[in-house]
């Protein structure tokens, strides 16, 4: 199987290349194509995952489905056969992992929704007891359940540095108070969702981040969703708190960087086979998980 790093459409214009995805400028439309680029510790590395782009956008559109009833996105079309004519030689590139969506004005703020505590908002717990300023019950450990979702924004880095956690204060200051409250009520209200769905199949929702935009017709969910670039998910099974949780995203990885001692500066190194086999079968696996079906790379 080919691994795509990089996408080439000829003269549409690109509007630039995220840490995944390839963003172009179709008409009063964008085009977003997932690339199969692998990120870790805030770096592009050298190699890819192959096939990582469909499984994202795959999950993606599952959830687009699923939370559908709780707010729009901004999709248009996901099949190349309805893209302009001019993307129709690039099928190769596009087909499984672009999708064609509606411009929206994006908030500047990650949503960020958690359950369960993990990552920042464990290390901020046991700095202060707190995440994002909600202060949470004393005698939490890493992993442990919430005892109900909160609503844990953070900055949106434009230039690909770390995200930085904010409080809910900050996001009403940087909006308004009536659309910080709209959206966290649609973040917690997805979250359930999902969580719930998630359970269903024996996988904890553990935190995720979405991102929303306005479009002439209001509040849009933009971009990926619930992918697990963009969420932790946890065997159910497994889950025990008291430490870092198995999950189903990019582990095998950053436990190898962390194993040849890699000082997280560029140039990002490459992984061996071993390691991107591994992780493919990670995605690959949330996917069959999560929506019940395989995915036939």
């Amino acid at each position: 199987m080919q691994t795509l790093l990089t996408t080439n459409l000829g003269a549409t214009p690109l509007v630039g290349r995220g840490k995944v995805r390839d963003l172009y400028a179709v008409g009063d439309a964008l085009l977003l194509v997932a690339t199969d680029r692998l990120s870790a510790f805030d770096h592009v590395l050298a190699t890819g995952i192959p096939g990582k782009g469909k499984i994202l956008t795959q999950i993606s559109l599952f959830w687009f489905n699923l939370v559908s009833e709780i707010v729009p996105n901004h999709l248009i079309t996901t099949s190349v056969e309805e893209f302009p004519a001019s993307l129709h030689p690039y099928a190769d590139q596009l087909e499984g992992r672009s999708m064609l969506v509606k411009r929206a004005k994006m908030f500047p703020v990650e949503c960020v929704a958690r359950g369960y505590l993990a990552g920042s908002g464990w290390k901020e717990y046991q700095a202060s007891g707190t995440v994002c300023g909600i202060s949470l019950p004393h005698g939490l450990f890493d992993g442990s359940q919430l005892p109900e979702p909160i609503f844990t924004p953070s900055t949106k880095s434009q230039d690909g540095a770390h995200d930085e956690n904010i409080s809910y204060e900050q996001v009403e200051k940087l909006l308004s108070a009536d659309t910080a409250a709209e959206l966290r009520r649609l973040t917690l209200a997805i979250y359930r969702r999902a969580a719930q769905h998630a359970e269903k199949h024996g996988l904890i929702l553990a935190d995720t981040k979405f991102e929303f935009g306005t479009t002439e017709s209001g509040i849009v969910l933009a971009d990926e969703v619930l992918t697990p670039d963009s969420s932790r998910f946890w065997d159910a099974a497994s889950w025990a708190p008291g430490g870092a949780q198995p999950s189903f995203d990019k582990q095998y990885v950053r436990d190898y960087l962390e194993s040849i001692h890699w000082n997280k500066q560029a140039p990002a190194p490459g992984l061996p086979s071993d390691v991107v086999r591994r992780t493919q079968a990670k995605y690959l696996e949330a996917y069959r998980r999560l929506t019940g079906h395989d995915l036939d790379l």
